[in-house]
């Protein structure tokens, strides 16, 4: 902040911001007291208690000095350790999701199936950057807490963090459109942005992953397709000193391939992904596949195994140990089926 004297005799007797502050060394409080902006409206007459001299300081340092109580408290919505998140569980509108770290993040409930790490990650760090609007009671009681819908919260928000627990409950709507929460460990009730409050209400499919193979074609070494009856096998023999690695076709016939054609075929199934996501297989086509695909990959170590349905224009995959089915873009399994065929010529 820059300030000049003015050699005017502009009163301050009754500023509109006091600013009282203490120094290394002081014993009382020094005071800034500020009044109104010039008539040139660029800067804000000031001056320090007991002075005659009246400064000039900018009119934008005003939002630095006319601060609320609120504007300078601590306004994180909940505290909690992220690196120590270790499960999650939403009940929002009476669904029930969970989602647990063993390695890596798995849905739990309502399904059992793979998460989506950028998705689960997103949400816990929605959580840890969220910010309330405004506190609304220091201290609920129970009145209060019925009064704005936290008796019985629309949405519970549980994370696990070893043998702690970090909790926020979602209330009623406010009448500016925020909605009414509180950090369980604390007994005051704040309003959070709307947008928000929606954004924790999210179901199990949007934190599955999307990614219907886990492979990438880099890592792949083995490719295995059944289709029409006929199966068709490819092998990455890994290059000796310069030389690049090569693909061959195992079966049904032995004979070498293109390289380039087997890893574009195997970047074309790495990229495919879920746009949906079905309760059941039935009307998939899934009970008589139109495709299966067996891809090892990471020298061998791990294993996709992947189904394909078709009926009529709809397309869907399915992976063991996970419920249902994954609608696909037929565009993308279309492409997948031409480049095989480009190599089982």
């Amino acid at each position: 902040m820059t300030t000049r004297p003015i050699s005017t005799s502009t009163a301050l007797s009754d500023p509109r911001i006091d600013v009282g502050f203490k120094a290394a060394g002081d014993k009382d409080l020094r005071h800034l007291l500020i009044g109104d902006k010039t008539p040139t409206g660029t800067d804000l007459f000031a001056k320090r208690a007991g002075d005659k001299a009246v400064l000039l300081i900018p009119s934008n340092e005003e939002g630095t000095f006319n601060l609320s109580t609120f504007d300078l408290r601590d306004k994180v919505l909940i505290k909690f350790e992220r690196d120590k998140v270790d499960g999650i569980e939403v009940n929002a509108d009476g669904k029930v999701l969970q989602i647990a770290k063993s390695g890596e993040w798995k849905i739990t409930r309502p399904v059992q199936a793979r998460a989506d790490f950028g998705s689960v990650e997103g949400l816990i760090g929605q959580l840890q950057t969220a910010q309330m609007k405004s506190i609304v009671a220091n201290d609920a009681s129970p009145a209060d807490l019925k009064k704005y819908g936290l008796d019985k919260p629309t949405t519970t928000i549980n994370l696990s963090l070893g043998s702690a627990r970090a909790t926020l409950l979602v209330g009623g709507k406010a009448e500016d459109g925020s909605v009414y929460a509180r950090d369980a460990s604390r007994p005051a009730v704040m309003t959070i942005d709307a947008t928000f409050a929606d954004d924790l209400k999210k179901g199990a499919d949007q934190f599955r992953r999307k990614d219907i193979f886990e492979f990438r074609a880099f890592n792949a070494n083995r490719l295995e397709v059944t289709r029409g009856g006929q199966t068709v096998v490819f092998e990455k023999k890994k290059g000796e000193g310069d030389k690049p690695d090569t693909w061959r076709r195992v079966t049904p016939t032995a004979g070498d391939v293109d390289r380039e054609k087997v890893e574009g075929l195997l970047s074309k199934l790495a990229n495919m992904r879920a746009a949906s996501f079905t309760e059941s297989t039935a009307k998939t086509g899934l009970d008589a596949p139109a495709m299966t695909v067996l891809v090892n990959f990471e020298d061998g170590k791990k294993e996709d195994r992947v189904m394909f349905g078709k009926v009529g224009a709809d397309v869907y995959a399915s992976r063991p140990g996970e419920p249902g089915a994954a609608k696909l873009d037929a565009a993308d399994f279309d492409e997948a089926i031409k480049a095989l065929d480009e190599l089982s010529k």
